[in-house]
Protein backbone atom coordinates (compact mmCIF):
# COMPACT_ATOMS: atom_id res chain seq x y z
CA UNK A 1 0.00 0.00 0.00
CA UNK A 2 1.56 3.25 -0.39
CA UNK A 3 2.14 5.94 1.83
CA UNK A 4 3.87 8.73 2.22
CA UNK A 5 6.30 9.67 5.58
CA UNK A 6 4.79 13.15 5.85
CA UNK A 7 1.38 12.36 5.51
CA UNK A 8 -0.51 11.36 8.55
CA UNK A 9 -3.58 9.84 6.01
CA UNK A 10 -1.61 7.79 4.01
CA UNK A 11 0.09 6.23 7.37
CA UNK A 12 -3.23 5.89 9.32
CA UNK A 13 -4.53 3.98 6.24
CA UNK A 14 -1.85 1.60 5.92
CA UNK A 15 -1.81 0.45 9.48
CA UNK A 16 -5.40 1.12 10.94
CA UNK A 17 -6.02 -3.18 10.68
CA UNK A 18 -2.18 -4.16 12.05
CA UNK A 19 -1.34 -5.13 15.42
CA UNK A 20 2.13 -5.26 14.79
CA UNK A 21 3.68 -2.28 13.30
CA UNK A 22 7.49 -2.42 12.53
CA UNK A 23 8.84 0.88 11.03
CA UNK A 24 12.25 -0.27 8.77
CA UNK A 25 12.17 3.20 6.49
CA UNK A 26 15.86 4.41 6.10
CA UNK A 27 18.23 5.97 3.96
CA UNK A 28 21.82 5.86 3.43
CA UNK A 29 21.67 9.53 2.06
CA UNK A 30 19.97 12.75 1.48
CA UNK A 31 17.74 13.98 -1.36
CA UNK A 32 16.30 17.15 -2.54
CA UNK A 33 12.92 15.50 -1.36
CA UNK A 34 14.03 14.39 2.05
CA UNK A 35 16.77 15.02 4.77
CA UNK A 36 17.42 12.57 7.67
CA UNK A 37 15.78 14.81 9.94
CA UNK A 38 12.53 13.77 7.95
CA UNK A 39 13.46 9.94 7.80
CA UNK A 40 15.01 9.60 10.92
CA UNK A 41 13.23 12.29 13.53
CA UNK A 42 9.87 13.36 12.11
CA UNK A 43 9.28 9.62 10.60
CA UNK A 44 9.80 7.40 13.17
CA UNK A 45 8.12 10.01 15.61
CA UNK A 46 4.78 10.33 13.22
CA UNK A 47 4.31 6.49 12.90
CA UNK A 48 5.20 6.16 16.92
CA UNK A 49 2.12 8.33 17.54
CA UNK A 50 -0.55 7.07 14.57
CA UNK A 51 0.40 3.89 15.60
CA UNK A 52 -0.62 4.64 19.25
CA UNK A 53 -4.25 6.51 18.08
CA UNK A 54 -4.38 3.31 16.11
CA UNK A 55 -4.64 1.21 19.04
CA UNK A 56 -1.16 -1.09 17.69
CA UNK A 57 -0.62 -3.42 20.21
CA UNK A 58 3.45 -4.05 19.32
CA UNK A 59 5.50 -1.22 17.90
CA UNK A 60 9.30 -2.23 16.30
CA UNK A 61 11.41 0.48 15.73
CA UNK A 62 14.56 -0.40 14.11
CA UNK A 63 17.43 1.91 15.06
CA UNK A 64 20.88 1.55 14.88
CA UNK A 65 24.07 0.10 17.32
CA UNK A 66 25.74 3.36 17.25
CA UNK A 67 22.96 6.01 17.42
CA UNK A 68 24.60 8.68 19.64
CA UNK A 69 23.44 12.03 20.39
CA UNK A 70 27.47 13.62 20.26
CA UNK A 71 28.57 11.18 17.51
CA UNK A 72 32.39 11.09 17.51
CA UNK A 73 34.17 12.33 14.22
CA UNK A 74 35.94 10.32 11.84
CA UNK A 75 35.81 12.01 8.66
CA UNK A 76 33.39 14.23 9.13
CA UNK A 77 33.64 17.48 11.13
CA UNK A 78 30.27 16.71 13.18
CA UNK A 79 30.55 13.01 12.89
CA UNK A 80 27.24 11.15 11.49
CA UNK A 81 24.72 12.88 10.64
CA UNK A 82 22.53 9.69 10.60
CA UNK A 83 23.69 8.27 13.92
CA UNK A 84 22.73 11.52 15.67
CA UNK A 85 18.86 11.84 13.95
CA UNK A 86 18.66 7.98 14.50
CA UNK A 87 19.27 8.67 17.91
CA UNK A 88 16.91 11.59 18.37
CA UNK A 89 13.88 9.51 16.58
CA UNK A 90 14.79 6.72 18.79
CA UNK A 91 14.11 9.03 21.77
CA UNK A 92 10.80 10.50 20.22
CA UNK A 93 9.57 6.77 19.58
CA UNK A 94 10.32 6.13 23.75
CA UNK A 95 8.47 9.06 24.78
CA UNK A 96 4.97 8.96 22.44
CA UNK A 97 5.12 4.87 22.64
CA UNK A 98 7.10 3.59 25.81
CA UNK A 99 6.55 -0.33 24.83
CA UNK A 100 8.07 0.23 21.70
CA UNK A 101 10.66 -2.58 21.06
CA UNK A 102 14.01 -1.19 19.96
CA UNK A 103 16.69 -2.76 17.64
CA UNK A 104 20.11 -1.82 16.81
CA UNK A 105 21.40 -3.88 14.51
CA UNK A 106 24.80 -3.68 13.63
CA UNK A 107 25.63 -3.81 9.62
CA UNK A 108 23.62 -6.29 8.41
CA UNK A 109 24.55 -8.46 5.47
CA UNK A 110 22.47 -10.82 2.78
CA UNK A 111 20.83 -10.85 -0.38
CA UNK A 112 21.58 -7.69 -2.43
CA UNK A 113 22.70 -5.80 0.96
CA UNK A 114 24.71 -2.33 1.42
CA UNK A 115 27.63 -3.84 3.55
CA UNK A 116 29.19 -6.41 0.99
CA UNK A 117 28.24 -5.75 -1.78
CA UNK A 118 29.83 -1.84 -1.06
CA UNK A 119 33.29 -3.40 -0.75
CA UNK A 120 32.74 -5.50 -3.80
CA UNK A 121 31.90 -2.84 -6.13
CA UNK A 122 34.59 -1.62 -8.10
CA UNK A 123 33.38 2.03 -7.50
CA UNK A 124 34.07 1.78 -3.92
CA UNK A 125 38.02 0.94 -5.28
CA UNK A 126 40.45 2.65 -6.29
CA UNK A 127 41.57 0.59 -9.30
CA UNK A 128 42.25 -2.68 -7.06
CA UNK A 129 43.11 -0.87 -3.92
CA UNK A 130 40.60 -0.55 -1.10
CA UNK A 131 40.97 3.18 0.84
CA UNK A 132 39.43 2.45 4.59
CA UNK A 133 40.00 4.82 7.09
CA UNK A 134 43.22 4.19 8.96
CA UNK A 135 43.38 0.99 6.79
CA UNK A 136 40.37 -0.13 8.83
CA UNK A 137 42.42 -0.90 11.39
CA UNK A 138 40.83 1.28 13.93
CA UNK A 139 37.21 0.02 13.25
CA UNK A 140 35.64 -2.94 14.85
CA UNK A 141 32.60 -4.36 13.29
CA UNK A 142 30.33 -7.26 13.93
CA UNK A 143 27.94 -7.80 11.39
CA UNK A 144 24.78 -9.37 11.35
CA UNK A 145 23.14 -12.00 8.93
CA UNK A 146 19.97 -10.63 7.44
CA UNK A 147 17.86 -13.75 8.67
CA UNK A 148 18.98 -13.58 12.34
CA UNK A 149 17.91 -9.74 12.56
CA UNK A 150 14.55 -11.06 10.98
CA UNK A 151 14.27 -14.21 13.53
CA UNK A 152 14.94 -11.55 16.52
CA UNK A 153 12.22 -9.32 15.25
CA UNK A 154 9.54 -11.68 15.12
CA UNK A 155 10.55 -13.60 18.25
CA UNK A 156 10.11 -9.96 19.60
CA UNK A 157 6.58 -9.68 18.48
CA UNK A 158 5.45 -12.83 19.79
CA UNK A 159 6.99 -12.56 23.22
CA UNK A 160 4.92 -10.31 25.15
CA UNK A 161 7.99 -9.77 27.68
CA UNK A 162 10.07 -7.65 25.22
CA UNK A 163 7.80 -4.23 25.69
CA UNK A 164 9.95 -1.41 26.27
CA UNK A 165 13.55 -3.24 25.84
CA UNK A 166 15.71 -2.57 23.35
CA UNK A 167 17.89 -5.26 21.57
CA UNK A 168 21.34 -5.23 20.19
CA UNK A 169 21.10 -7.08 17.21
CA UNK A 170 25.07 -8.16 16.39
CA UNK A 171 26.35 -11.52 14.84
CA UNK A 172 28.23 -13.86 16.56
CA UNK A 173 32.09 -12.45 16.65
CA UNK A 174 33.76 -8.72 16.42
CA UNK A 175 36.41 -8.34 13.70
CA UNK A 176 38.78 -5.47 12.65
CA UNK A 177 37.59 -4.21 9.15
CA UNK A 178 40.10 -4.42 7.52
CA UNK A 179 40.38 -8.28 8.31
CA UNK A 180 37.24 -8.50 7.09
CA UNK A 181 37.97 -6.70 3.73
CA UNK A 182 40.59 -8.85 3.46
CA UNK A 183 39.39 -11.81 3.94
CA UNK A 184 36.12 -10.52 1.37
CA UNK A 185 38.53 -9.91 -1.15
CA UNK A 186 40.31 -13.75 -0.54
CA UNK A 187 36.83 -14.99 -0.82
CA UNK A 188 36.05 -13.34 -4.49
CA UNK A 189 39.33 -14.67 -5.65
CA UNK A 190 41.16 -10.86 -5.67
CA UNK A 191 43.77 -11.20 -3.16
CA UNK A 192 47.29 -9.84 -3.66
CA UNK A 193 48.04 -11.50 -6.06
CA UNK A 194 45.43 -9.84 -8.18
CA UNK A 195 46.94 -6.85 -7.12
CA UNK A 196 44.60 -6.00 -4.26
CA UNK A 197 46.11 -3.86 -1.40
CA UNK A 198 44.22 -1.22 1.35
CA UNK A 199 45.45 1.86 2.49
CA UNK A 200 44.24 4.64 4.64
CA UNK A 201 42.01 7.29 2.57
CA UNK A 202 43.14 10.45 4.57
CA UNK A 203 46.04 10.43 2.12
CA UNK A 204 44.52 9.84 -1.22
CA UNK A 205 43.11 13.19 -2.66
CA UNK A 206 42.08 11.58 -5.72
CA UNK A 207 39.17 9.36 -3.90
CA UNK A 208 38.09 12.44 -1.74
CA UNK A 209 37.70 14.00 -4.98
CA UNK A 210 35.77 10.67 -6.13
CA UNK A 211 33.61 11.17 -3.32
CA UNK A 212 32.79 14.34 -3.43
CA UNK A 213 31.93 14.02 -7.26
CA UNK A 214 29.73 11.14 -7.06
CA UNK A 215 27.17 12.78 -4.54
CA UNK A 216 27.16 15.88 -6.75
CA UNK A 217 26.84 14.38 -9.89
CA UNK A 218 24.21 11.44 -8.60
CA UNK A 219 22.76 13.14 -5.76
CA UNK A 220 19.64 10.95 -6.09
CA UNK A 221 21.28 7.65 -5.53
CA UNK A 222 25.29 7.59 -5.69
CA UNK A 223 26.86 5.03 -7.31
CA UNK A 224 27.78 1.90 -5.14
CA UNK A 225 25.56 4.08 -2.29
CA UNK A 226 29.55 6.12 -1.92
CA UNK A 227 29.02 9.07 0.08
CA UNK A 228 30.81 11.19 2.72
CA UNK A 229 27.89 9.96 5.30
CA UNK A 230 27.87 6.15 4.68
CA UNK A 231 31.85 6.09 5.19
CA UNK A 232 31.72 7.96 8.45
CA UNK A 233 28.75 5.31 9.38
CA UNK A 234 30.89 2.73 7.75
CA UNK A 235 34.11 3.13 10.07
CA UNK A 236 32.29 3.54 13.63
CA UNK A 237 33.48 0.75 15.89
CA UNK A 238 30.52 -1.73 17.14
CA UNK A 239 29.80 -1.68 20.56
CA UNK A 240 27.14 -3.32 22.49
CA UNK A 241 27.14 -1.73 26.11
CA UNK A 242 26.96 -4.35 28.89
CA UNK A 243 24.08 -6.00 30.71
CA UNK A 244 22.02 -5.09 27.20
CA UNK A 245 19.81 -8.01 25.38
CA UNK A 246 20.94 -9.27 22.57
CA UNK A 247 19.17 -11.59 19.38
CA UNK A 248 20.51 -14.39 22.24
CA UNK A 249 18.51 -13.47 24.64
CA UNK A 250 15.59 -13.86 22.14
CA UNK A 251 16.51 -17.49 21.49
CA UNK A 252 17.82 -16.64 17.97
CA UNK A 253 21.12 -19.05 16.87
CA UNK A 254 23.52 -16.96 15.07
CA UNK A 255 24.92 -17.09 11.41
CA UNK A 256 28.50 -17.44 11.60
CA UNK A 257 29.99 -14.79 8.35
CA UNK A 258 32.55 -18.04 7.31
CA UNK A 259 29.48 -19.78 6.69
CA UNK A 260 27.24 -17.35 4.44
CA UNK A 261 29.56 -14.88 3.21
CA UNK A 262 31.48 -16.93 0.65
CA UNK A 263 27.85 -17.68 -0.83
CA UNK A 264 26.73 -14.33 -0.78
CA UNK A 265 30.20 -13.14 -2.83
CA UNK A 266 30.59 -15.39 -5.25
CA UNK A 267 29.07 -13.51 -7.66
CA UNK A 268 31.42 -11.05 -7.23
CA UNK A 269 34.20 -13.72 -7.42
CA UNK A 270 37.21 -13.17 -10.20
CA UNK A 271 36.88 -15.23 -13.89
CA UNK A 272 33.64 -16.35 -12.02
CA UNK A 273 32.30 -18.21 -15.51
CA UNK A 274 35.61 -19.90 -15.04
CA UNK A 275 34.69 -23.88 -15.04
CA UNK A 276 36.61 -24.65 -12.20
CA UNK A 277 37.48 -28.24 -11.31
CA UNK A 278 36.77 -29.83 -7.40
CA UNK A 279 39.17 -28.77 -5.58
CA UNK A 280 41.33 -26.72 -7.61
CA UNK A 281 40.94 -23.56 -6.01
CA UNK A 282 42.52 -23.28 -1.67
CA UNK A 283 39.99 -22.07 0.50
CA UNK A 284 40.40 -18.69 1.60
CA UNK A 285 41.89 -18.52 5.22
CA UNK A 286 38.90 -17.15 7.46
CA UNK A 287 38.99 -13.72 9.02
CA UNK A 288 40.96 -13.45 12.62
CA UNK A 289 38.14 -12.01 15.15
CA UNK A 290 38.35 -10.61 18.46
CA UNK A 291 38.00 -13.00 21.40
CA UNK A 292 34.99 -11.64 23.43
CA UNK A 293 35.82 -10.98 26.83
CA UNK A 294 33.20 -10.27 30.16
Amino acid sequence: MPYDIRDDASIKKAMKYSNVVINLVGRDWETKNFKFEDIYIDGPARIARLAKECGVEKLIHVSNISVSEHPEPLLLPNGSKILRTKFIGERLVRDIFPDAVVFRPSDIYGSEDRFLRSYANLWRRQFKAVPLWRSGEATIKQPVFVSDVAAGIVAAIKNPDTAGNTYYAVGPKRYQLSELVDWFFRVMRKGPDWGYVRYDMRFDPFFKLKVTLTEKICPGWPIAGLSWEKLEKDHVTDVVPYGFPTLEDLGVNLTHMEDQVPWELKPFRANAYYDEELGEFEKPAPPKFIPTTI
